[in-house]
């Protein structure tokens, strides 16, 4: 039923979009594209209505392991990936400072490859938003840690189709993220 559903109004939306211009575009978009935003409206309804849920990557980080170990993984997934560390947001430590209360752990990684962020907002300079790519660390309520970055599928595939070599540039970085993500949730180097 629950696939009855989502195939009609995916159904309804494409009939009622195709006056709006969604016919004229879809011939452009990657191939992968419905398929990306079939998932997102997954999540989306699965996390009842939260849009980070829905466009954003999550992973559990594996008990024992704490903010230094997370910080080392990720650093060492990064080594000869071309994406340089470019900032860290320290946020609780700064939230602390400003009011005087210890807080749960928040730490924003942020990682790019300037020349792939050129290539990247040549192609559309809205991608300008999504840089540099970023990893959060957040500690739960229960003391556990988690990561979240935005889904690089959609950068990758949830568009008009990029040509050839931006797209492997585009999928160098999709992967390292999730390699570096999946590094930090295990404490693997």
């Amino acid at each position: 039923m629950h696939n009855f559903l989502k195939v009609s109004i995916l159904g309804a939306a494409i009939l009622t979009l195709s006056g709006c211009g969604f016919m004229s575009v879809k011939d452009n978009l990657d191939p992968k594209a419905m398929d990306i935003y079939s998932e997102m409206y997954d999540k989306f309804v699965e996390s009842e209505g939260d849009l980070g849920a829905a466009t954003v990557w999550h992973m559990e980080v594996d008990e024992g392991l704490g903010p230094d170990d997370i910080k080392t993984s990720i650093e060492s997934a990064a080594v000869g990936s071309g994406l340089a560390n470019v900032g860290e947001m320290p946020l609780s430590k700064q939230i602390e400072l400003e009011t005087g209360e210890e807080q749960r752990y928040l730490m924003i990684y942020q990682y790019c490859s300037p020349q792939i962020a050129r290539k990247a907002v040549n192609f559309s300079p809205y991608f300008s938003a999504y840089l540099p790519c970023r990893i959060s660390v957040v500690e739960d309520e229960e003391g556990r840690f988690h990561l979240y970055s935005l889904n690089m599928d959609m950068f990758v595939h949830g568009g008009k189709e990029m040509d050839p070599e931006f797209k492997k540039d585009a999928m160098h970085v999709r992967d390292t993220i999730w390699k570096m993500m999946e590094a930090g949730a295990s404490g693997g180097f």
